[in-house]
């Protein structure tokens, strides 16, 4: 039974690439549930998170960021992120104050102002850590010129600055209404799509600029033995002969050194030690494939 004057509601995250969506939503969870690089477009995918507090429950939605589509991938990204403002009781909008306000960003204030509709925009100026109060007061000035940007907000998801108030302020545009998640439920995604996810982080964090992009990652196999341990099978896609060989590395020394830095973190996942087992495969233009982006969960139903 729902308790009186419990409230809850989606509030969708959208912000130019590296704006750090990712990042505040990890922080507000509590755990990291969607990966972080400094690489555009890390996220790909409409991910949940959950934060469950004892009189409300807010989930957040993050979002590819927005930016021009190069490809089939980059066009699924741009309409999951605009989709996603659909039906929500909020829209956090972030940017960043280290870049002040760019092009993408105007580009994507005049699709906010066609398509929000009556839907409540709050905006982050986030990264406040990286600059000065007069390059924050700046975006300020020009973000108040939106009737339809509600309440503005400078905030350090690095840092926690006015991430609490920032949730007081998303607190105020729930409605009152079920809990549908559990207490201890963080994010909808399931344990293979963020297994995935991580082993594609590391690879971003590892990698040369040209080819991260060009990678996408498939879960073959989880199997939990007797003793306790789950063997992982894993396959790194990427487009190019050459960026095979990159990926592997000497002696197989880069993709060791991808798989060690994934580990921990699936165990973590997991609860248990895990047998991670990684191969790379080239699948050319996957990008551009629809078959390919369905098989590794860019569904475009």
């Amino acid at each position: 039974m729902m308790e009186k004057g419990y409230k809850s509601g989606f509030v969708t995250i959208i912000g130019s690439p590296n704006v750090g969506k990712s990042t505040l939503m990890n922080l507000m969870v509590g755990q990291k549930i969607s990966i972080v690089s400094e690489r555009a477009q890390t996220t790909r995918n409409r991910i949940a998170g959950v934060v469950t507090r004892k009189n409300y429950q807010i989930v957040f939605l993050d979002t590819p960021g927005v930016t021009g589509a190069k490809n089939r991938l980059g066009e699924y990204m741009l309409k999951v992120a605009y989709e996603s403002l659909r039906e929500v009781e909020c829209i956090l909008f972030m940017l960043d104050a280290s870049k002040g306000v760019r092009e993408m960003d105007e580009s994507l204030i005049a699709a906010l102002r066609e398509r929000v509709g009556n839907t409540p925009v709050v905006a982050a100026i986030n990264k406040t850590d990286l600059t000065n109060l007069d390059d924050i007061e700046t975006i300020r000035e020009r973000l108040e010129k939106e009737a339809f940007i509600k309440r503005i907000l400078p905030i350090s998801a690095e840092t926690g600055r006015n991430v609490d108030k920032l949730e007081e302020i998303l607190c105020g545009y729930l409605v009152e209404g079920p809990q549908y998640y559990p207490d201890d439920m963080v994010t909808d995604q399931p344990m293979r799509v963020i297994t995935a996810e991580i082993i594609r982080e590391k690879a971003l964090k590892s990698l040369r600029q040209e080819i991260p992009h060009g990678i996408g990652v498939e879960i073959e196999r989880i199997e939990l033995r007797e003793d306790g341990i789950n063997d992982i099978n894993a396959v790194i896609y990427c487009e190019r002969d050459s960026h095979k060989g990159i990926i592997i590395g000497g002696r197989g020394a880069m993709l060791k050194r991808i798989g060690s830095a994934a580990r921990p973190e699936i165990e973590t996942l997991f609860g248990t030690k895990v047998n991670l087992q990684l191969w790379v495969k080239v699948r050319p233009d996957w990008r551009n494939s629809a078959n390919a982006l369905r098989e590794l969960g860019y569904n475009d139903d």
